[in-house]
């Protein structure tokens, strides 16, 4: 990309201006809603240093779904909000160099090069930088940074021997709360800059090689033989009647198990190991039945495929199961609802596979409608807190209330901080063993603690958190305070230690 000085230094004194923005939002502070009014503050400088974006219908859509991301970050700052944010600015910024309906795969390309050239950025810029220089009349940048040593350097040692000589100046300077250089700001100060010059100024695909997107094409020639392929399906068709038969006498109709082994165990062991079976069919069709090949042609192989592809579908439902019963037997958590999830996209896969042959679609618009449905499912979960979820379920299915699951891990609920303070305030009003009820407050009150200490600080403060803060305090009935006294992450209290012996 040529470089224009007056564009380059106005995207220079933005980056810096990004640079020092960060370092006061984000910095050493909690995530919260700086992280928002940092994010808005990126998306403008994009937009006011590139306004090419503003020409092309993906530039404007995928900045208002940066917008809306960015927002999103001030009521519940969350990582997965973060990247989401940064796929649509990055979208935004690339989409005047992108040619026009490209799909998915060839802007992960395009995404991923923006992202590696962007650690080495300010290096590339550093030659072009001084031939444009150089071709401009004037001083030389060297002459000009030695121009401006002098009076800079001048006047600091007379501020100082002024400071010196003058109390009034010296306590000026020591009211300064200029910000200590350490190593890692000085690490955070460089991965923010490099994040801000790489939005400011992208580097992608070349043009002339966007302007010609290529086709995923799909080759007519088979990989094997019709008879092979034919007699694969006829193998894994039988082999996942024994696994789909097994579950559906064991799982789906609660048959009693041998003695040495529960439900949940076997609900456990076989989560991960069919998820993988499902992603190896998936990518077996994709492999050996493509579309336009003579193999796909063939009835009954497109009817062993379809049953096979059903088998699948039944698995992963069988998948789904085993993870509820382990949850029910133990306790729900956010990495089992991203499993749940995980395996809902899979099934998702395998039927546009299945569907992209019997249907003769492309290899793109497979490769677009598979990241359709994994953005959905993004969205949705930054959308939706996982751990509040997690939460709620653990409190209405705890043993101690009646429930069949393991007894309540306040130390988990503690773990998800503010995502569980709603469901903790709820359990506290219901009837409880008196040890569990001072428990419950006890780590209520840690929570509630933590909250308000973090929303003390505009830059930390969090839209969600202030709701939660609000409902639980709008909670009827004032219950007594805990036990004093030293606790557990469960709430549990700590023994005293006795005072040490004279003379040991």
């Amino acid at each position: 990309m040529p470089i224009r000085l007056p564009t380059f230094r106005l995207k220079l004194a933005a980056s810096l201006l990004l640079v020092a923005g960060a370092d006061v939002l984000l910095f050493d502070r909690y995530p919260g809603a700086g992280v928002g009014v940092l994010s808005l503050a990126l998306l403008a400088a994009v937009v006011a240093t590139n306004p090419a974006i503003l020409h092309r219908r993906l530039g404007i859509f995928a900045l208002v779904a940066a917008a809306w991301f960015a927002l999103l970050q001030v009521e519940r700052a969350t990582l997965l909000g973060g990247l989401l944010f940064a796929l649509a600015l990055g979208v935004a910024a690339l989409a005047p160099r992108a040619g026009e309906g490209e799909d998915a795969l060839r802007w992960t390309r395009r995404l991923a090069v923006a992202g590696v050239k962007g650690l080495f950025g300010p290096i590339l810029d550093l030659r072009p930088l001084r031939q444009a220089a150089g071709r401009r009349p004037g001083p030389r940048a060297p002459a000009r940074l030695a121009a401006a040593a002098l009076p800079v350097a001048g006047g600091a040692v007379f501020l100082g021997l002024f400071a010196a000589a003058n109390p009034l100046i010296a306590e000026a300077f020591a009211r300064l709360r200029l910000p200590a250089i350490e190593p890692a700001r000085l690490v955070f100060w460089g991965l923010a800059g490099a994040v801000a010059w790489t939005a400011l100024r992208p580097r992608g695909l070349k043009p002339r090689l966007a302007s010609r997107p290529r086709r995923i094409r799909d080759g007519a020639r088979p990989v094997a033989s019709t008879a092979s392929v034919a007699a694969s399906l006829v193998v894994f068709n039988l082999v996942f009647a024994l696994q789909n038969g097994l579950d559906a006498a064991f799982l789906w109709s609660g048959a009693r198990l041998p003695s040495d082994m529960s439900h949940a165990e076997y609900a456990h062991r076989g989560a991960y190991p069919l998820v993988a079976t499902a992603l190896l069919a998936g990518a077996f069709v994709l492999v050996f039945l493509r579309p336009g090949s003579a193999t796909s042609a063939s009835r009954p192989v497109r009817a062993l495929l379809a049953a096979w592809i059903a088998q699948n579908l039944f698995l992963l439902a069988s998948t789904a199961l085993r993870t509820l019963e382990y949850v029910d037997a133990y306790a729900l958590t956010r990495t089992r609802i991203a499993a749940l999830l995980w395996m809902g996209l899979v099934a998702a896969g395998l039927a546009l596979i299945a569907w992209r042959l019997l249907a003769g679609r492309s290899g793109r618009w497979l490769v677009n409608a598979n990241a359709a449905c994994a953005g959905a499912v993004l969205v949705l979960c930054s959308l939706v807190d996982l751990g509040a979820v997690a939460a709620a379920w653990n409190v209405r299915h705890a043993r101690e209330v009646g429930g069949r699951g393991v007894a309540l891990d306040l130390c988990y609920l503690g773990r998800l901080e503010g995502a569980a303070l709603v469901s903790l305030a709820e359990l506290e009003q219901r009837p409880l063993p008196p040890d569990l009820a001072d428990r419950v407050r006890w780590k209520r009150q840690e929570v509630r603690a933590g909250m308000l200490r973090r929303q003390a600080d505009w830059r930390s403060w969090r839209w969600r958190d202030a709701r939660r803060l609000a409902r639980d305090a709008g909670l009827p009935g004032a219950l007594p305070p805990p036990l004093p006294g030293e606790r557990g992450c469960d709430g549990r209290p700590r023994p005293l230690t006795p005072p040490a012996k004279p003379g040991t």
